[in-house]
C-alpha cells in the first residue's frame, strides 16, 4: 500500500514523543512492506529534495520549516503522488488542512496521528478542524482519545492504538544485576520521583535496592532527597541509558514503579512489564499509565507513597520473571496490523479499495 505521511517537523527537527511515534510508524510500515513517503521540511544537507532512510522515502517540501510555503505545496505533491492513504500529524494544525486537500485531489482518505504532546490551543479554529475533519484520528491511549473527543470529534472516528516495542530485543538482552525496584522517566518536573523516594524510605528497615533511570534538571534534587532520607546507599541513579541498558535493568528488576504526573502512554512501563516486572502505578489525573495495567494481575494501582511502599513489599509475593510473553501483543509487528486495519477500513468505506 502506498502511504503518505505528512509532518512539516519530524523527529529530525524536534525530538518529541509524538514525533518519535510518527517516525516509528513510518519505519514499521516500511518494514511491513508498504511504500512509505514522508512529506516534510527538509532536514538533510544537499540539493536533493529526496532522502531514503530505513526503507522510508523523505520528500523535502520546503528547505526548512516554513508553514505557509509547506501548506501551499503539499496538496499538489500529494495529488501527484497518488497515495492510498494520507496520514498527518496535527501540529501545526494548518498542515492537516493541506493534507486533507491533497488527499481529496488524490482520492485518498485522511487519518491524523494525535499523540497529545503537541501543545495546541484547544480554542483555535484549526485545532478543532484537525480534530473533527479527518476520517480517523489515532491516539495512543483512551485518555488522549477523550481529549480529542472534547474538541468535538465523533467518538467513533477516534481510535486508540497503543505504543509498541521490539519484543525480540528483550529476549536478546541479558538481565542486569537483580534489584527490587526500577523507575524510568526524564528527571524533570513531571517525573514525581519524590513519591517513589518517600515510598522507599518507608521500607528502610527492609532489604531492597532500586535503580532510577533518567536524567534531567531535577536529578540533583532527587539525589539530595535520597541522601536526606538516608537511603542513597540503596538507590542508584543510572542516568539516561540507551534502550539495551534499560532492557537489561528491567529484566533484572522485580517491580517497576510509575509515578509521572503526565503520560500520554507509559512506554517505559510497557517495556518493563514485558521484561517481567510487576507494575506499580501511582494514579495521576493526566496520566494514562493506569490503563495499561487495568486488567493485569501482576500489578498494583496506588494513590500515595504509603500505598506505594505497601505495593513494593507485596510485589515480593509474585514470582520473579525476566520476560512476560503476555505483552508480546504490543510488538511492533502486532501493533502495525491495527494501523493496516484502519487504512483498509477507510479505503473500503470511501470506495477506494
Amino acid at each position: 500500500m502506498r502511504v503518505a505521511l505528512v509532518a512539516m517537523e519530524t523527529v529530525h527537527h524536534r525530538d518529541t514523543r509524538g514525533n518519535r511515534r510518527f517516525d516509528r510508524l513510518a519505519r514499521t510500515l516500511a518494514d511491513a512492506g508498504h511504500d512509505v513517503t514522508v512529506f516534510c521540511a527538509q532536514w538533510w544537507d544537499g540539493e536533493s529534495s529526496v532522502r531514503e532512510a530505513d526503507g522510508v522515502t523523505y520528500r523535502g517540501v520546503t528547505l526548512g520549516p516554513a508553514l505557509t510555503s509547506f501548506c501551499a505545496r503539499v496538496p499538489l505533491l500529494l495529488a501527484r503522488h497518488r497515495p492510498a492513504v494520507v496520514h498527518a500529524r496535527p501540529s501545526p494544525a494548518e498542515q492537516v488542512v493541506a493534507a486533507s486537500t491533497g488527499g481529496t485531489l488524490a482520492q485518498a482518505p485522511l487519518a491524523v496521528e494525535w499523540f497529545g504532546d503537541e501543545g495546541l490551543d484547544p480554542d483555535a479554529r484549526f485545532t478543532r478542524w484537525a480534530a473533527t475533519e479527518p476520517a480517523v484520528v489515532v491516539t495512543p491511549s483512551e485518555m488522549v482519545r477523550t481529549e480529542v473527543r472534547e474538541l468535538g470529534a465523533d467518538g467513533d472516528d477516534v481510535r486508540a492504538i497503543p505504543e509498541s516495542i521490539d519484543f525480540d530485543a528483550i529476549e536478546r538482552t541479558d538481565p542486569d544485576d537483580e534489584v527490587e525496584v526500577a523507575f524510568a522517566h526524564p528527571l524533570d518536573d513531571s517525573a514525581n520521583v519524590e513519591d517513589l523516594i518517600l515510598g522507599l524510605a518507608e521500607l528502610r528497615d527492609r532489604g531492597w535496592s532500586a535503580t532510577i533511570v533518567g536524567d534531567g534538571p531535577n536529578r540533583a534534587d532527587y539525589e539530595r532527597q535520597a541522601r536526606d532520607l538516608r537511603i542513597d546507599d540503596r538507590v542508584t541513579f543510572a542516568g539516561a541509558c540507551d534502550r539495551e541498558e534499560r532492557i537489561a535493568i528491567y529484566r533484572g528488576a522485580h517491580a517497576f514503579v510509575q509515578t509521572a504526573y503526565r503520560e500520554q502512554f507509559p512506554l517505559e512501563l510497557l517495556w518493563a512489564l514485558a521484561c517481567g516486572c510487576v507494575g506499580i502505578v501511582e494514579y495521576q489525573e493526566r496520566s494514562a499509565a493506569h490503563e495499561l495495567v487495568e486488567n493485569y494481575e501482576r500489578s498494583f494501582r496506588v494513590t500515595d507513597p504509603q500505598e506505594m511502599a505497601d505495593a513494593i513489599a507485596e510485589a515480593g509475593d509474585f514470582e520473579r520473571l525476566s520476560v512476560d510473553e503476555e505483552w508480546e501483543r504490543y510488538d511492533h509487528d502486532e501493533v502495525i496490523r491495527d494501523y493496516e486495519a484502519i487504512y483498509d477500513e477507510l479505503r473500503s468505506e470511501y470506495g477506494w479499495l
